[in-house]
């Protein structure tokens, strides 16, 4: 049996935090570009 490699174990993590981060901060913007939107709303109409 051939020994484990560790260099591709670890990119394999990186790359899984990397893309989570990156879905994180995706939906951190979408939830911020929707809340100031229905925030405005009701005081523009007031």
């Amino acid at each position: 049996m051939g020994k484990p490699n560790y260099q591709f174990a670890k990119r394999s993590r990186e790359m899984a935090k990397k893309k989570k981060k990156e879905e994180k901060r995706l939906r951190k913007l979408s939830e911020k570009d929707a809340q100031p939107t229905t925030g405005e709303t009701p005081p523009a109409t007031g």
